[in-house]
């Protein structure tokens, strides 16, 4: 791809030697950045989407002037890249303004799209202004009929090919991801063959297999439509160790360094190191916890007054519930099920218990990968780190020669 030089968005210099924080790392490097939840498509899995036309959501929306604002919050501190998510972001009406304003004050862009709405006009603007991150895309179907069933809106497959085609045209870069689900998962080697043959694909897609329920708790109907989607925990593991040796590595090195009891800490993550900005005007510690206790209101302060003094007394919120001390504070195997205080608020509206699908998914790898017998609870072991510590050497002695490549499939969509 050519980029322009030397212009009011790029300045090509020699490479110096020079570290690049001159003055120690900055508070913030990374802002994550929810522009609206309204979608144009109305996706049978999605844990966040509200209807395009949705006005109410749309008139409690943050304006232009304001995102403005915080992105140079985020730039003076520190930060280097943005990424813009939703719902659909391109949906704004002012996305360009938004996305030129990030671009000028230095920022790489990265964009979560479901692609429809890349006109001929976006992609000149994308080549011309490069993101400097690769776009990254959900594809839900590699055919009209599982594409529209997932999405559920008549044409949108037709829109997808289009715009995929004026970044290809244009050599705008791109990966592409997805989420498997009933109507699409016959489509998996198909997938995978068309995402390797794209010239931006420098490593196997991302998928969402576990699903999350919706972070607002604001539909029941919503969430059971999600429950009864997911796949089983055999049927998840399934899908995960289609190349098998390739997963085992990938769990191995994983393994090595995120599996051991992390005590009645509800923030093992980086939730709070960064943050997201919800498409009101919420600092949230990450992209999904949304429960009114951990959320920072931008209009009452700033992000630096989020970062440094509202998420780090968050941090330190200890669990209470039995259940996760018995269970969770004791497992090893929590960074397998993803056990965290917004899967906890989705599934239950608290903070800390036990989310049991994740529990059975964790547990399902675990057997599968021969860390726990059929009739053992992680939380019941004590030898928890021999067994790792066999696991990760075995699997790695004799993995020369797999791909390095594959990824975990990812928790967002």
């Amino acid at each position: 791809m050519k980029f322009m030089a030397n212009n009011e968005f790029i300045t090509r210099r020699k490479s110096s030697p020079e570290p690049v924080y001159h003055r120690g790392r900055p508070i913030l490097h990374h802002l994550d950045i929810e522009l609206t939840e309204r979608c144009n498509n109305n996706c049978i899995h999605c844990c966040i989407n509200l209807p395009e036309n949705d006005q109410k959501a749309a008139k409690r929306e943050l304006g232009t002037a304001a995102w403005m604002d915080i992105l140079q919050q985020a730039a003076d501190l520190g930060a280097l890249t943005v990424r813009f998510t939703g719902g659909e972001p391109l949906l704004r009406e002012d996305f360009v303004e938004i996305y030129r304003h990030a671009r000028k004050l230095g920022m790489r862009v990265m964009l979560f799209t479901n692609a429809r709405l890349i006109t001929k006009e976006l992609a000149d603007l994308f080549a011309k202004i490069p993101p400097l991150k690769k776009i990254e895309i959900s594809v839900y179907g590699m055919h009209e009929g599982s594409y529209d069933a997932i999405a559920r809106k008549p044409g949108a497959f037709k829109e997808f090919k289009k715009s995929v085609e004026l970044l290809l045209e244009r050599n705008i870069p791109f990966i592409v991801k997805s989420v498997l689900l009933p109507p699409n998962k016959h489509e998996l080697d198909e997938f995978e063959s068309w995402a390797d043959a794209l010239p931006s694909m420098d490593r196997k897609p991302s998928y969402a297999v576990f699903l999350d329920l919706r972070g607002r708790r604001d539909s029941e109907a919503k969430n059971r439509l999600i429950s009864s989607l997911r796949f089983t925990p055999e049927e998840g593991v399934d899908l995960l160790s289609r190349d098998e040796a390739a997963y085992r590595k990938s769990m191995a090195l994983f393994s090595a360094e995120f599996l051991y009891p992390q005590g009645d800490h509800l923030f093992n993550c980086g939730a709070g190191e960064r943050g997201c900005v919800d498409a009101y005007g919420n600092y949230q510690m990450c992209m999904t916890l949304r429960h009114l206790d951990t959320v920072y209101d931008l209009s009452k302060g700033t992000l630096r007054e989020g970062l440094t003094d509202f998420f780090p007394r968050v941090r330190q919120i200890r669990a209470t519930n039995p259940e996760y001390l018995k269970r969770c504070a004791r497992c090893f195997l929590k960074g397998l099920c993803e056990q965290c205080p917004a899967k906890s608020w989705s599934e239950y509206g608290t903070l800390d218990t036990p989310v049991e699908y994740h529990c059975q998914v964790a547990h399902a790898q675990a057997r599968f990968l021969g860390l726990l017998g059929e009739d053992e609870y992680s939380w019941e072991i004590s030898d928890w780190k021999t067994r790792i510590d066999k696991f990760v050497s075995e699997t790695l002695s004799g993995s020369l020669n797999i791909n390095s490549n594959y990824e975990i499939p990812s928790c967002k969509g």
